[in-house]
């Protein structure tokens, strides 16, 4: 397991993760990109739990989502299965586990404020900090795509799935977009990342 996750995150990290995953009943399986979610977690009908994670995500976005799942499994492990998938049990988890991972040797500087805050409470997705995940971005390999966040209203843009959008007004935290096929009017997170179309 260890050698398998080695180019996968950071190397300071990698004695700690190796005493995280200490568990003859845990695995951790390295999955092609899925693009409504970067890990998972799931107990398997023979009483072992299984986490699976992107193998496209950056080391840091990696290591933070590859905690985010341990903590699910410590979290079922010490409270039961009754409790919430991102309830207080799970977040209270995430934040210990985290927390020996929050320095220089194993985050860049300029991540380790945004985390520090990310993690005060963490939400379910890193994603839905819209700062720490423009941060995170950072550390991705170039692509010809952009945030929904960083384009002018009015712009068309065009989704992973090949629905088109045309950007509307900013709400508190979401931001209004009308399919052109169809009119309707969705809510996205600034953080969707879109390819924007030349009209």
């Amino acid at each position: 397991m260890e050698n398998t996750l080695k180019s996968y995150i950071p190397e300071a990290a990698i004695a700690q993760i190796r005493e995280l995953l200490d568990h003859d009943d845990l695995s951790i399986k390295i999955k092609p990109e899925r693009k409504t979610r970067h890990g998972d977690y799931r107990r398997l009908l023979n009483g072992k739990h299984e986490i699976t994670i992107n193998s496209n995500l950056n080391t840091y976005r990696f290591l933070i989502t590859l905690i985010h799942e341990v903590a699910h499994f410590e979290a079922y492990k010490t409270f039961g299965k009754g409790i919430k998938p991102h309830g207080k049990a799970w977040k209270h988890t995430f934040q210990k586990l985290m927390l020996p991972f929050l320095n220089p040797d194993i985050f860049p500087m300029d991540l380790l404020p945004l985390l520090a805050n990310h993690f005060k409470n963490p939400k379910a997705s890193s994603d839905t900090d819209v700062k720490l995940a423009f941060a995170l971005k950072q550390f991705d390999p170039p692509n010809d795509k952009t945030y929904v966040f960083q384009i002018p209203m009015g712009t068309t843009f065009k989704l992973y799935n090949g629905k088109v959008f045309k950007k509307g007004n900013k709400r508190v935290k979401r931001i209004e977009c009308i399919e052109i096929r169809t009119g309707k009017l969705y809510l996205f997170n600034p953080n969707v990342e879109v390819e924007v179309l030349n009209d």
